[in-house]
């Protein structure tokens, strides 16, 4: 590891076996669960399931509850109203707790069967970012809404082609979330207890990416990708500390903007990979090519090499400072135009989510990719599932279902 520009993860979660937010308590695809076993279940029938509507969103778990979002057309009067919807179920059991919707009318959004965003739990509240700029504050206990914004009707802004999906991650007092609004709105704090804006920042077209916390050289900052850029912001002012041009075609700037090993990995679809390396002088291009292209999953990244979903060749081992490709395997996932997995760390080994549904036990290495385990949860998906109280809870477009991995 770079120690000049060692990276640190700042995050207000406990460590636990929780899953609060998108991809995990520390945000970076690992679950925290030193009791998993050495395999999957055989087989394992589902402790519960549920109809759910539409949505790419993922589900969030912690204090014995599950929020997950969806979209749902409610007929009054023989008019269709278009309404998403805010859950709350007992995890374990899948009993409805409460739930909340608002008018939602996609119109002509793309991809548009439901919201994109992972639910935020944090101190006793739910933050929640709808495709089309709702943005919520709720009680987690009794559903009740402490505040609520639009990100288009207040900040002047235009959700992107296929909607707002920055899931909201908390700061000390600050949600923060990108948005594109205008005058300089692309990224904007607001305070997480009251809704009102602390600080708005960047003049960009919004990416879908959504945001991390480290710490550089001593210096804590918000990690982000644009359409247009990647950048670091003072989380307190957001004042942009630092930048580097990485616009991708048809502003599919969509995985995680992940750092390891002195590399922040920016990649897309059709432009490929470019990697960025921070130097005192400001952000330089340690390598760039179409060895690696990514779409939506976020890498893993573990003692100098990242682990990436490749759109043409499966999961790919790629070395951090150089771009060298050690191994790729398609096995995965289905050959298709867009494929997709959700990548997690579970102790020494990962946890691929694929887009059949099906979830797979792995060991990931330099050397090779060795299959444990693959079992059946869902049908077609291609949201990120949490990890919780020894289970997977996963969604499609029709259910949610829980699967129990182990007793805890």
């Amino acid at each position: 590891m770079n120690s000049l520009f060692c990276l640190i993860a700042l995050l207000p979660f406990q460590i636990d076996s929780d899953w609060p937010q998108w991809r995990g308590p520390t945000r970076d695809g690992t679950w925290h669960e030193p009791r998993f076993p050495a395999h999957l279940p055989k087989d394992p029938p589902p402790l519960w399931k549920l109809p759910l509507g539409g949505g790419y969103g993922g589900i969030a778990v912690a204090s014995n509850k599950l929020f997950v979002m969806d979209r749902f057309k409610e007929t009054k009067e023989n008019e269709a109203e278009e309404l998403e919807r805010i859950h709350c179920l007992e995890p374990l059991t899948g009993k409805s707790l409460w739930m909340h919707s608002y008018k939602a009318p996609y119109k002509k959004l793309d991809y548009g069967n439901g919201p994109r965003t992972t639910p935020t739990i944090h101190q006793g509240k739910v933050y929640t970012f709808g495709a089309i700029g709702d943005i919520h504050c709720l009680d987690m206990v009794t559903g009740k809404v402490l505040w609520h914004r639009n990100a288009v009707t207040d900040f002047n802004a235009k959700y992107p082609t296929w909607g707002y999906s920055s899931s909201p991650l908390i700061d000390e007092n600050r949600v923060l979330l990108q948005i594109g609004g205008k005058p300089d709105a692309c990224f904007i704090a607001l305070d997480k207890d009251t809704g009102k804006e602390i600080w708005r920042s960047g003049n960009d077209r919004p990416g879908y990416a959504s945001a991390q916390i480290f710490t550089v050289n001593n210096q804590k900052q918000i990690v982000w990708w644009s359409a247009q850029n990647a950048c670091g912001l003072d989380p307190k002012t957001g004042s942009i500390l630092w930048k580097s041009p990485v616009g991708m075609d048809y502003d599919v700037a969509i995985a995680d903007l992940v750092f390891h090993d002195g590399i922040f990995l920016a990649s897309d679809y059709w432009t490929g990979t470019k990697a960025l390396e921070l130097s005192p002088a400001g952000p330089k291009v340690a390598w760039e090519g179409k060895q690696l292209s990514m779409l939506m999953c976020s890498p893993l990244a573990r003692d100098g090499y990242y682990y990436a979903l490749d759109r043409f060749r499966g999961i790919k081992c790629v070395e951090a400072k150089s771009g060298k490709i050690m191994w790729e395997n398609d096995s995965v996932t289905p050959r298709g135009t867009n494929p997709q997995a959700s990548l997690v760390w579970v102790g020494k080994k990962a946890l691929i989510f694929n887009e059949k549904g099906e979830l797979i036990l792995a060991d990931l290495s330099p050397r090779e990719f060795k299959l444990i385990d693959k079992i059946s949860v869902c049908g077609f998906t291609w949201a990120h599932p949490a990890f919780a109280m020894g289970c997977v809870f996963a969604r499609t477009d029709k259910e949610i279902v829980a699967v129990q991995l182990f007793k805890p």
